[in-house]
């Protein structure tokens, strides 16, 4: 027994292709992230690009700078750890030391914390 839903007419020949809709232009987000990156890798901003939010957003993919790798690649940034010392500083505690070796520790240690 074969049982298939009917929809009439949805693969007919005649019905004819779908019309493309235009592009949809970038944010103000994408455009700005793509012009630092831009300046950070030497290449002129991609100008042409501003028109199209995907075309842009697979530029941006294609360029940015790549996550670290290797023996440090899990530890907090700079900025986190000096972020998680300023809150506890206004808590009057200390950031547990096991925060110091894993981001994803460090950040949950954060959001905890921080004040509201």
């Amino acid at each position: 027994m074969h049982h298939q839903a009917q929809f009439p007419g949805m693969f007919a020949p005649e019905q004819g292709a779908l019309p493309i809709e235009p592009p949809v232009a970038a944010t103000g987000k994408q455009i700005a992230f793509a012009t630092s990156i831009a300046g950070k890798v030497g290449l002129a901003p991609p100008v042409a690009l501003f028109r199209n939010r995907t075309a842009l957003s697979a530029w941006i993919d294609t360029h940015k700078p790549k996550p670290p790798t290797g023996q440090f690649a899990n530890y907090p940034s700079s900025k986190q750890v000096a972020f998680a010392e300023r809150i506890a500083r206004v808590k009057r505690s200390d950031v547990p030391h096991e925060c110091f070796r894993n981001k994803t520790l460090m950040s949950r240690w954060i959001d905890g914390n921080k004040p509201r």
